[in-house]
């Protein structure tokens, strides 16, 4: 579903990312991990549109990416829920959802999507009609993923979702990402600094480290490699 095929970026002469190949298969959910300062967040805003490639290019579904604006990607069926959840905080839960529903599939699918989000995260349910900015960091993540979920995405990119939350509630959040998987078969790409949680629930996963992927593969591979358990698994 997606290819990305060595991607370089950079910032002011200094690369963020350098030569960067993934490949996420319709249906797995992949995660990519590493410490602060690896380039996961570039990666994915190369992937959305929001930051503009050195070289490399990004295929989704068989498309070279290469001319598609950010808007664009999200009516091919991208969705990114950024890396400190960015709600409208001056909006309703239910207007941000709304705001999410923006391109086609998601107004056709409104109510339907409407039902899933509020199944995955009640508390949303009960909070409705309550400003963003009022909801709790765990209840702003979900409203986070709620929204992008309001899109009807082909792929779901979650860029660090448990970062600020409470073991708890970071733990509650990640089995909502793993059931939204199981139960609808949706494509995740998950960026996350807790390696041993987001490894165990994934297909696969990507070790960056200074913009480069020193490994891959599944979380039994990666998990038997001597520089993970240094350095992720205190092993």
């Amino acid at each position: 579903m997606l290819e990305v095929q060595s991607l370089t970026v950079a910032y002011g002469g200094l690369r963020a990312l350098a030569d960067v190949s993934i490949e996420v298969m319709r249906g797995e959910l992949v995660c990519v991990v590493g410490p602060n300062g690896a380039g996961k967040s570039t990666l994915f805003k190369a992937i959305s549109g929001t930051v503009a490639p050195r070289s490399g290019k990004v295929v989704f579904e068989g498309v070279d990416l290469s001319t598609t604006s950010a808007a664009q990607r999200a009516h091919l069926g991208i969705a990114h829920v950024p890396e400190g959840r960015e709600v409208f905080r001056s909006m309703s839960v239910m207007e941000n959802l709304e705001m999410g529903a923006w391109v086609e599939a998601g107004r056709e699918r409104f109510a339907e999507t409407l039902d899933r989000v509020f199944s995955l995260f009640p508390k949303l349910a009960e909070r409705r009609h309550q400003l963003a900015g009022t909801l709790s960091g765990g209840e702003q993540q979900m409203l986070a993923i709620g929204r992008g979920l309001a899109s009807r995405p082909k792929l779901m990119m979650l860029d660090e979702p448990s970062m600020g939350l409470a073991p708890a509630v970071a733990d509650l959040i990640f089995e909502s990402i793993s059931q939204l998987h199981k139960e609808s078969g949706l494509t995740i790409l998950l960026v996350e600094q807790r390696v041993a949680e987001a490894m165990e629930h994934s297909d696969r996963g990507y070790v960056l480290q200074t913009g480069e992927v020193v490994l891959s593969g599944t979380f039994e591979e990666l998990s038997k490699d001597d520089r993970i358990r240094r350095a992720y698994f205190g092993m």
